[in-house]
């Protein structure tokens, strides 16, 4: 199956609702059941619902479009699989929802191929501080290939902090670092794309 959306795409890859999620079933409940009972017009209606937006959240942690797709597909996989454990908490909590699992199938990805390996690190003192009339220069495509070119460690961590908006001992759990570690790699994920992005305009 072809991706149907790529980074390219992005408005603003800082803003959360990077793509608009199509709705073919007005109510997400009626959907979720409809799927739960192997519905395969409400299946496919899902799938089409968000196959866009969560192409974009593989897409960012794992910069291969094979990769990416591959991730993706396992995890519909998954959200179909589990969707009967879904709690529904209002609108958007299914996207948020299949987000997640989207997110652990990525680190799940990379913990496969070994290319995930994070060390313990000190904290440092103080982040340092985006330069967005820098940022606001560069085009998308750009900037989603500054990130993209991050150690894996890094980005995980730049991503999860930045897009999912996780804590620092959040990302520690899920990673199975410490905060500190986190907060270091933040750090450095900062300084690199500082860097980068001063270096392309000057």
């Amino acid at each position: 199956m072809e991706l149907t959306a790529t980074y390219y795409q992005l408005p603003n890859i800082f803003i959360e609702d990077l793509t608009a999620t199509k709705t073919h079933i007005s109510d997400e409940q009626v959907l979720v059941n409809e799927c739960i009972n192997g519905d395969r017009i409400a299946q496919r209606s899902l799938y089409d619902s968000y196959v866009d937006y969560m192409t974009i959240v593989c897409l960012r942690y794992l910069p291969n479009s094979e990769d990416a797709q591959e991730a993706m597909m396992d995890g519909f996989c998954n959200v179909f699989k589990n969707l009967a454990r879904f709690e529904y908490r209002g609108v958007g909590s299914l996207k948020a929802w299949m987000k997640k699992i989207m997110v652990n199938q990525c680190l799940m990805f990379l913990r496969k191929r070994k290319e995930l390996v994070l060390q313990e690190e000190e904290i440092i003192a103080s982040d340092p501080v985006m330069d967005t009339d820098a940022i606001s220069r560069l085009g998308i495509k750009e900037l989603m290939q500054i990130i993209h070119e991050l150690p894996d460690g890094y980005r995980m961590v730049f991503n999860l902090y930045t897009f999912e908006g996780m804590t620092h001992n959040e990302i520690g759990t899920l990673l199975g670092i410490s905060p500190n570690t986190s907060k270091s790699q933040l750090h450095k994920a900062k300084t690199m794309l500082q860097k980068r992005i001063s270096g392309m305009n000057q």
